[in-house]
């Protein structure tokens, strides 16, 4: 018994004391100064305190009065019933406060009442989560076994986790003291996810509200960072994105991040494409979802447009051409629900450039061009993205006998015009805007037929009539 006695002696001095509040903020400061706002350089920096509540289950032990002392439960309206002297109130109140409360009520029952109260065990954590976390809201957690009370990242978790969005620098903590004040501290859970800095999982307490602000301007690292943390969205949960602009097939895609996690895709859009696949989604693979570019993509101007849980729309500009060239992954932006992928037009890509965009695995593997007229097997071919207009000839099996050597290429524009050039073939030619250029999908390749092939095709027409009732019909 006296054992047991000292044991909760001293969870109930651990409970008063706190983590360390220091003399530079106890009980008196605080009732001068009711709104506190601390930078989190450690956990001692946060009031830690526990103030008593509704649920919560105390022991009051009356000094040489058994008859007085036992359990008690904080009841709905934060009272406790005391044998002889009925209801105290103890809500909002520390342990040493609560003894101080007690001992007053039992003034008129005891000459120099001595009380301790002890904690058994806390009440769950009602808490509030708002700002850049997946799914905001009130939250209720248990207290572990031991008294260990649930920490700031077991919360955000609970909570689905932050967004990509989020200033993981400025995590807000506002948090009720006792004589009614309210302490507001900092969290920078940056310093964790880079140098594991544990001081900055706070543990909880009732009524604690937790606000996640957004990044000013969202940095391309921080936001892989999150994607990639324990504190992020969980990776199997399916997101819904939009690509628009120099892409095959522009438009909703629903992606889900594992086949065999046997969640179901949905989405309000049902034109929208479902896509499952291993892996989080990138911007390439979103790409790479929406047909790959097209030749005149500017991949340096890429833009991702992300909607933050104020509502306001911020702007992540992306250069994957640094990824084509040097292999700078970070440029490949971890994607989110709602965002939309922005691919520009370049109007002045030199052909060296569209030669390099056309062999990487951001464009489709194939196309189909259209080769009719003078060649061996006319109609349409499906070629390699990087297929020039030479090599589109040779696969359409090259010219026959009657082939003019000057060909037109006709393309159909994305905004509905067409246009059309004339090329003189000359198959020891490179890669040349001019000469040989890369061809897009849905070209059409016309040769027409040469001077002595039309001059028979014409005595044919004229002369056919005569010459198939005439005995030497056979001579053309």
């Amino acid at each position: 018994m006296t054992s047991s006695r000292y044991l909760k002696t001293v969870i109930r001095t651990a409970l008063i004391t706190g983590f360390a509040l220091g003399t530079a903020i106890s009980g008196p400061a605080l009732a001068l100064l009711p709104d506190i706002t601390v930078s989190a350089s450690s956990v001692s920096a946060l009031n830690d305190i526990y103030l008593l509540g509704p649920g919560d289950l105390i022991t009051v032990d009356v000094f040489n009065v058994p008859e007085y002392s036992g359990e008690q439960r904080v009841l709905a309206n934060g009272n406790i019933n005391l044998p002889a002297v009925g209801q105290v109130s103890l809500s909002g109140l520390t342990l040493a406060q609560a003894e101080l409360a007690i001992s007053e009520k039992y003034r008129s029952e005891v000459r120099y009442p001595q009380i301790t109260v002890n904690l058994l065990i806390p009440r769950q954590l009602r808490i509030a989560l708002t700002g850049e976390i997946h799914v905001p809201g009130q939250y209720t957690l248990p207290v572990g076994g031991e008294g260990q009370f649930p920490s700031l990242i077991e919360a955000i978790r609970l909570a689905g986790g932050i967004t990509q969005a989020a200033n993981l620098k400025q995590v807000e903590i506002r948090r009720r003291v006792e004589n009614g004040g309210t302490q507001r501290v900092v969290s920078d859970l940056s310093a964790l996810l880079t140098q594991g800095d544990l001081t900055q999982d706070f543990p909880l307490r009732d009524g604690d509200s937790i606000t996640i602000i957004e990044m000013d301007e969202i940095d391309v690292q921080m936001s892989r960072q999150i994607a990639l943390s324990n504190i992020g969205p969980d990776e199997e949960e399916a997101i819904s994105v939009a690509v628009v602009g120099e892409v095959f097939r522009p438009g909703t895609y629903n992606y889900a991040s594992r086949s065999g996690s046997g969640q179901s895709i949905t989405s309000n859009n049902a034109t929208a494409t479902s896509v499952q696949q291993p892996g989080r989604l990138t911007v390439t693979r979103a790409l790479q979802l929406a047909g790959g570019v097209k030749p005149l993509a500017n991949l340096r101007q890429i833009e991702v447009k992300r909607t933050t849980r104020l509502g306001e729309s911020q702007t992540i500009s992306l250069d994957l051409w640094q990824l084509v060239e040097s292999g700078e992954r970070e440029q490949d932006l971890i994607l989110q629900e709602g965002d939309t992928i922005v691919v520009p037009t370049n109007l002045t890509a030199s052909s060296e450039d569209i030669g390099l965009l056309t062999a990487t695995n951001l464009s489709p593997d194939s196309i189909v061009v259209n080769v009719v007229g003078e060649v061996t097997s006319p109609g349409p071919v499906a070629v390699a993205a990087s297929t020039t207009l030479n090599q589109a000839v040779l696969a359409a099996g090259g010219f026959n006998r009657r082939a003019k050597e000057t060909v037109a290429l006709i393309r159909l524009n994305p905004d509905g015009t067409v246009t059309q050039q004339s090329f003189e073939v000359d198959l020891a030619q490179g890669l040349n805007a001019d000469g040989n250029p890369i061809l897009q999908h849905n070209d059409i390749v016309v040769v027409d037929p040469n001077a002595a092939a039309r001059l028979s095709d014409g005595l044919s027409n004229f002369l056919g009539p005569f010459l198939q009732i005439l005995p030497f019909g056979n001579l053309f």
